[in-house]
């Protein structure tokens, strides 16, 4: 296994990394602002706890920040140098010698215009050149709440072409009351916010779940796609048939039921979670990926998570060495999981000995895929010898 060590020890060189834990959004900002000094960002993310307000933010930012280029989301958590927090802002400034961006805000994104996604797209990626001896990849933070990513996702991909793009969905605590994204300085719901990056750093996407599928087969036989809503199940209503399924009462399902028994669908050789987010109504189940009538899927059985976490992790660059930090979106149903096993200290001393920072998603963007459940990131490498710094 590559040797590494934490953030903490070894400070990344392309990046530099603020938190705060403030309960007031100047004093937060103000935090970060200290602890970004002497950075020198292209850009800089930020990573919003639930407990802070957006339009607080938004005005604290034009006092705090007011020259710097910012982007982010609300989230259901937050992956900082410590591992998993919830009540954390997270600040990660990508130094300017390192990486270019230009961006492109989809609103309204509900519906989605799929021409109009991919027409933008390819304007952008055109008018974006890559710099000789540096590469693109894509980043995209969509409203969480806004149905719509699968259609947005394989829209960006027409659009990109051979840029492969990843990302996370706008999370808001467990209430799912209202996800956002930040760019210019202000909010949006119904967006989606697109990040063209240019990079002199080597990279590599991840994505990985600990999911099999077990014998147990269901057929969508009545659903209302555009509500991601599932009303019937082999014929029979969609809770109690899932209920039976999974052995449990119908009247004790909830998140962590829906966390520790997903549900998976076919692509190719690959199997995909098409994660439940909650009951609706008496006997609906609604989910946080595209599904439809006639739909098959398969119930999943969990493997190891702690296990597939440290392989999924331990990735190395061309010479064998480890990241200078992995980018990561984390589904907050894994974090639920984990939480309930009490493996939430292990799984953070995993992210923290990897160099994980990032925020836990209501959904995963994945090389045109979009998936729940899952780990989605990008492992960036340190400059090599002679790089600016």
């Amino acid at each position: 296994m590559t040797a590494v060590d934490d953030l903490d020890r070894k400070p990344a060189e392309a990046v530099r990394l603020a938190t705060s834990r403030a309960d007031d959004a100047f004093t937060a900002l103000a935090e970060i602002r200290r602890q970004l000094a002497t950075a020198r960002p292209s850009f800089i993310f930020l990573f919003v706890p639930n407990r802070l307000q957006p339009d607080d933010l938004a005005a604290a930012l034009r006092k705090s920040l007011p020259n710097t280029v910012v982007f982010g989301c609300t989230t259901a958590g937050q992956i900082t140098p410590r591992g998993y927090e919830n009540d954390t802002l997270l600040a990660v400034a990508f130094q300017r010698h390192h990486f270019r961006v230009a961006s492109i805000l989809f609103q309204p994104i509900s519906p989605v215009s799929i021409a109009d996604v991919v027409s933008q797209t390819e304007r952008l990626a055109t008018q974006f050149r890559v710099t000789p001896g540096r590469k693109r990849l894509a980043l995209i933070f969509a409203d969480g709440l806004s149905k719509q990513e699968d259609i947005l996702v394989a829209a960006l991909e027409a659009g990109l072409k051979d840029i492969p793009v990843f990302g996370g969905s706008a999370g808001d605590g467990l209430r799912f009351q209202r996800t956002q994204v930040l760019r210019n300085g202000e909010f949006h719901s119904n967006a989606a916010l697109l990040l063209l990056l240019e990079t002199d750093l080597e990279f590599s996407g991840l994505g990985f779940d600990h999911f099999q599928p077990t014998d147990k087969r269901m057929v969508v036989t009545r659903a209302v796609p555009e509500e991601r809503l599932v009303l019937e199940i082999n014929g029979s209503p969609a809770a109690e048939e899932y209920a039976r399924l999974v052995k449990v009462p119908v009247g004790e399902l909830s998140p962590m039921v829906f966390a520790e028994n997903p549900v998976l669908v076919r692509n190719g050789n690959l199997y995909h979670v098409r994660a439940i987010q909650q009951i609706q109504g008496e006997h609906g189940l609604t989910f946080l990926s595209a599904i439809d009538d006639g739909l098959l899927l398969r119930l999943g059985r969990g493997k190891e998570i702690i296990r597939t976490l440290e392989i999924g992790l331990a990735v190395s660059g061309h010479d064998g060495e480890a990241p200078d930090f992995i980018l990561g979106f984390d589904c907050y149903l894994r974090k639920l999981e984990i939480e309930r096993k009490g493996l939430d200290s292990e799984v953070s001393e995993q992210l923290r000995q990897r160099r994980v920072v990032g925020f836990n998603t209501y959904g995963e963007q994945h090389l045109g895929v979009h998936v729940n459940q899952t780990f989605v990131g990008v492992a960036f490498f340190r400059p090599k010898a002679g790089a600016p710094l």
